[in-house]
């Protein structure tokens, strides 16, 4: 099938590569032209693993191709996915201009019928915003305001993890209207589907509000899982608990199970802090606060400064003339995403009470350079007292205590004996509970994770 991808960013690349992988023919389409000037030299804008892979071998047998050109972008794809970013507005809310100004061109330029699929995560009732946009320029035209069906297609796609999402996913949801042209465009995404569903059906199809619904719905249950865990870790420290125990006791629950149950510093990324607020956003728009996913915020934006408290309760609030390692600077593992990172918080704390970070992120470096100069831009000597390194140990050098901040494979099993040399102080701030507590004192180490009890 001829398929084209609106928006050529995390969820459109790993959208277009893996539908090219089963054969179909896809233009990416994106406006930002250094982007796609990237692309079409074999480069990959964003680090997830496989992509770039995916995306050559494609590229190769000519399934796959990158553009600026939004004519022939409506013209290629019998199916249109609209990919393109949804960021927070100033008050909490989904911005559409990208995703309507996405829809007017392809009613600019459609001659032909086509499914037009919101793919980016939209607040409830956006399919109808996108359907007007393209009725109103396709009757500016003179075409038949009924030629573009809109389909709602949320991803589900988790970052370091997403080919292995697209490609074998839990759940297809797609949202059709119950109409002549509405059952067509399900007959197609049916057929663009199948062969993800080879082994068993994994879709699941329902009215368009309930598909836009059930993307916020997933991830508002996720962060809520992450932010109450959390609570009960930092409950955990007060009492004399291990959060661990905890999560290995309640997990067992087969109601309850074990995803999502491990206790840290906050959630980050550019899904779950937007997707929180949209849908919180959403529900005062029609008059009812929910105040569940109110107080995940709120528990989540607290939750950042947890190893901040913990480092100003072992050495006070002036920490000038100290100097911090600070291993991992994504918001997660496998992915270079900044968006929303703990470490960001935790850097300019740090800094603001006198410290100086050395840090170290397998990928995330250099676009953690960028977002820190953003971050101390008013605090542009803040900004000194921070510097990266190349490996992990090198981060450690006269170092005051060692700050780990992001779940890296490769921070799981370090050389603790390299470890103590390096430090000035042999003291570990581990902000994931990598190590166990009993094990680091058995090393000497003084250890503090969240909610873990010595």
């Amino acid at each position: 099938m001829k398929v084209t991808i609106i928006g050529s960013g995390y969820v459109g690349l790993v959208t277009g590569a893996c539908l090219a992988e089963q054969g179909n023919t896809v233009f990416c389409l994106d406006l930002d032209p250094k982007k796609i000037e990237i692309l079409n030299s074999g480069g990959v804008p964003i680090y997830e693993p496989g992509l770039k892979e995916m995306i050559e071998r494609n590229r190769a047998a000519g399934r796959l191709q990158f553009s600026t050109d939004i004519a022939a972008s409506v013209a290629h794809g019998d199916i249109q996915f609209v990919a393109v970013g949804t960021p927070p507005d100033e008050d909490g809310s989904a911005d559409l201009q990208y995703v309507v100004a996405a829809a007017r061109n392809i009613g600019r330029h459609a001659t032909t019928p086509k499914v037009v699929v919101d793919k980016s995560t939209v607040p409830v009732g956006t399919a109808d915003k996108v359907s007007a946009a393209i009725k109103e320029e396709l009757e500016k035209r003179g075409q038949p305001a009924d030629l573009c069906s809109v389909v709602s297609n949320p991803e589900f796609l988790k970052e370091g993890a997403a080919v292995e999402d697209f490609m074998r996913p839990d759940r297809i949801v797609i949202g059709t209207e119950n109409t002549p042209a509405g059952l067509r465009a399900k007959e197609q995404m049916r057929k663009l589907y199948a062969p993800f569903n080879r082994h068993h059906e994994r879709t699941y199809y329902m009215d368009v509000k309930s598909a836009e619904l059930t993307k916020y719905a997933a991830n508002a249950m996720l962060a809520t899982r992450i932010s109450f865990m959390n609570e009960l870790a930092n409950l955990a420290d007060l009492v004399g608990a291990d959060i661990e125990a905890v999560r290995q006791g309640i997990g067992s629950d087969s109601r309850i199970g074990y995803g999502f149950l491990y206790s840290g510093t906050g959630y980050g990324g550019s899904c779950f802090p937007k997707d929180v607020s949209a849908l919180s956003k959403t529900a005062k728009e029609h008059g009812r606060d929910l105040k569940i996913l109110d107080a995940v915020e709120a528990v989540n934006e607290q939750q950042k400064y947890i190893l901040i408290e913990k480092i100003e309760k072992r050495f006070g609030k002036d920490l000038s003339k100290m100097k911090f390692a600070l291993w991992g600077l994504a918001f997660k593992p496998n992915t270079d995403d900044m968006r929303e990172a703990p470490s960001r918080v935790i850097i300019q704390e740090l800094v603001k009470r006198g410290a100086s970070v050395l840090a170290y992120d397998p990928v995330a470096m250099p676009e953690a350079k960028h977002c820190l100069e953003l971050d101390f831009k008013a605090n542009p000597e803040g900004l000194k007292k921070v510097a990266m390194v190349d490996k992990p140990m090198d981060a450690l050098d006269g170092c005051d205590a060692l700050v780990i901040v992001t779940e890296w494979k490769a921070f799981r099993s370090p050389d603790f004996d390299q470890v103590m040399q390096k430090l000035t102080r042999p003291i570990i701030f581990d902000g994931r509970n990598l190590y166990e507590p009993s094990a680091m004192q058995e090393l000497g180490i003084e250890y503090y994770g969240i909610g873990r009890h010595n």
